[in-house]
């Protein structure tokens, strides 16, 4: 398996009261599964594990994930829980609003056993983002954590990681601080988005990008919006210069996207300009559309 993703997956409600809703499925480190499969085209060199319950939304998700060709063999079961909701909506300028039915999804008791533990085997790379870690109680974050530095110490996979900060779903900022800064430190390969970092260190935009250049990455891309994403791997001459999107749809998966292509590019041996190049360009291509996962016909 080259890439395996984990967190949540729920069901996703979009639209709006006057045009109606439809349902998908979503969550920030599924959809870069999505477009890194689709982008890798190759079946089954995408996994993505999480838990799941007896519910049919649940059946469904699950049905959808194998049409995309990722796969399912390090997925769990919990029969007590169901799949997380959520809905969402976008005003005029494409920023979204959310609200979230999630407290008892399946996905929250991950890592709260060895199974899942041992399941990390035999994987190129293991994404996850801050997202992942909030929704696990703070013993399987440390567990998934101690497990990640034996890898790390011995050989094993490389591990990606995105801070994607959403305040609400962590007990405290002190956490969220001490948390994140753990798994970067296990990190090999970092895709935080500046303005997260920002928020969550209470840093300039000068202080993000400083920090990060502090660190030997193997391979590490600041995602920074509209101006395109900075690697301090690279030296001022070497950075591409990237288009902006005239129209902005829905922002949705703009970072999830862009995690998905640069990814892709990477394990397929690109170079880091490369790696930035197609990061950004999906992401560019996936705000213009409505939701986190646009149809694989205008992708």
């Amino acid at each position: 398996m080259k890439l395996l993703a984990i967190g949540e997956v729920m069901a996703e409600i979009s639209g709006d009261a006057k045009a109606g809703f439809s349902v998908g499925f979503a969550g920030d480190t599924y959809n870069t599964a999505v477009y890194c499969a689709r982008a890798l085209g190759e079946a089954g060199g995408v996994g993505f594990m999480t838990r799941v319950g007896p519910d049919p939304l649940s059946a469904a998700m699950l049905a959808r994930l194998r049409d995309e060709g990722i796969s399912d063999t390090k997925i769990g079961f919990d029969e007590h829980r169901n799949l997380g909701i959520y809905s969402v909506t976008t005003d005029d300028e494409g920023e979204r609003r959310f609200h979230y039915w999630r407290n008892q999804s399946a996905a929250r008791g991950l890592f709260g056993d060895d199974a899942d533990l041992d399941q990390l085997a035999d994987v190129e790379i293991i994404y996850l983002s801050a997202i992942t870690l909030a929704i696990l109680s703070p013993s399987a974050r440390q567990k998934l954590a101690d497990r990640l530095a034996a890898l790390r110490d011995h050989g094993g996979a490389l591990i990606a990681f995105d801070s994607n900060y959403r305040p609400k779903l962590w007990e405290d900022v002190e956490t969220a601080r001490s948390v994140t800064s753990q798994f970067w430190n296990l990190a090999h390969i970092a895709l935080p988005s500046i303005d997260d970092e920002m928020s969550l260190y209470d840093e300039t935009a000068e202080q993000v990008v400083a920090r990060f250049s502090k660190r030997d990455w193997k391979a590490c891309a600041i995602k920074r919006g509209a101006i395109g994403p900075l690697s301090p791997t690279l030296s001022p001459r070497d950075r591409p210069e990237f288009s902006p999107v005239d129209i902005v749809v829905d922002t949705t998966a703009a970072g999830d996207s862009f995690n998905a292509g640069y990814l892709a590019a990477f394990l397929t041996g690109e170079d880091e300009a490369t790696c930035l190049m197609s990061g950004h360009q999906l992401a560019s291509r996936v705000v213009q559309i409505q939701g986190a996962i646009a149809p694989r016909t205008s992708i």
